[in-house]
């Protein structure tokens, strides 16, 4: 997909948890069009260091802070015309232990970023989001799925401000992905740890992500979720693939059992959003739920269509053989490069 970049010619874009994987993509991206400036809103200060010094790039300009502190973030907001929201606590696990502060950064942090763009008249936010989001049983699903009800009902409230989200799966080779992880332990000569082979994940590339965002950008209207069709593969023939990427068939792999928090397989659309969704061709558009609280009229009618409905999930969609997984992986610059002995930056 190719979505002309002249639309934000002299255009200001802010993009929240900016030194994350998903920043580092649209910087790749932007830094050589005509965009105007590109704010990176994060609370790491190292993490921006390292960017200025990686880019060197006069478009780019930082601002410390934190999505939890209104006050932060309405001060970078000033003059901006578009919002990438991607700043969140991601990690299952610590989301878990920590369910307090997930709700603090995933759904006030986002309620924030919302309010401050609807008060500084930016034109489009769009919200990244995620698989675990859908009948969440973690965590981390359960705030991405309240930032998500969240941004819905922001869009209801703001005639100015588009608001779209966007839901991906697993971004391969992003920050906390398991192929990094991978291919660390097959340099090290340790076991690959598989935590149930049968496991399936959406695969999306960083590009992807990124294409998403945009085409969400483009075609959406305020209170739209937008998800990619996208493959998927089981744990297993990950696991195979990058093996046979690195030419360690036989390498040690233990089996360590499925994780508090995660799901068998994971979920882009429920039953009840398909059976709203539009086929966008390699996209789903799913418009807002735009009821009141007038909910009496729908007590006498249902709906047929959820009955012949499936959800979309990781079981159902296109499934990689080891073929396809291994096509894929060599897509990614970082694993390409570590299969010559050049091991970088997963993000560059």
């Amino acid at each position: 997909m190719t979505i002309d970049l002249s639309i934000f010619s002299n255009k200001i874009l802010l993009i929240t948890g900016g030194t994350g994987s998903f920043g580092n993509a649209v910087l790749r991206r932007f830094l050589s069009s005509d965009i105007k400036e590109i704010r990176i809103f994060s609370r790491d200060e190292k993490k921006q260091d390292d960017m200025r010094k990686k880019y060197s790039n006069t478009k780019i300009k930082f601002y410390i802070g934190d999505v939890r502190d209104f006050n932060s973030i309405n001060s970078a907001m000033n003059g901006v015309d578009f919002v990438f929201h991607s700043a969140a606590l991601k990690q299952v696990p610590s989301c878990e232990f920590h369910p307090l502060q997930a709700t603090k950064t995933n759904v006030m942090g986002t309620e924030n970023v919302l309010e401050s763009s609807i008060q500084n008249g930016v034109q489009t936010v769009i919200c990244l989001s995620t698989d675990k989001a859908v009948y969440p049983i973690n965590a981390m699903g359960i705030s991405k799925a309240l930032m998500e009800k969240v941004a819905i009902a922001k869009s209801r409230s703001s005639s100015t401000t588009k608001i779209c989200v966007t839901r991906y799966g697993n971004v391969m080779a992003s920050r906390g992905s398991v192929i990094p992880l991978f291919v660390d332990l097959i340099r090290q000569g340790k076991a690959l740890t598989l935590t149930n082979p049968d496991m399936t994940r959406f695969m999306m590339t960083l590009d992807d992500a990124v294409d998403l965002v945009l085409y969400s950008f483009v075609n959406g209207n305020s209170g739209d979720t937008f998800v990619q069709k996208a493959p998927a593969a089981t744990v297993d023939t990950l696991a195979t693939a990058i093996l046979e990427l690195f030419n360690s068939p036989e390498h040690p792999v233990g089996v360590i059992g499925t994780r508090h928090g995660e799901k068998l397989y994971e979920v882009l659309l429920s039953v009840e959003e398909m059976a709203l969704a539009d086929d966008m061709g390699d996209y789903y558009r799913v418009p807002p739920d735009l009821r009141d609280l007038n909910y009496s009229k729908f007590i006498d009618q249902g709906d047929t269509k959820l009955s012949q409905t499936d959800e979309y999930n990781s079981h159902n969609t296109i499934r990689l053989d080891v073929d396809g997984m291994k096509q894929l992986l060599l897509k990614l610059p970082f694993v390409a490069e570590a299969i010559k002995g050049n091991f970088i930056d997963p993000e560059d």
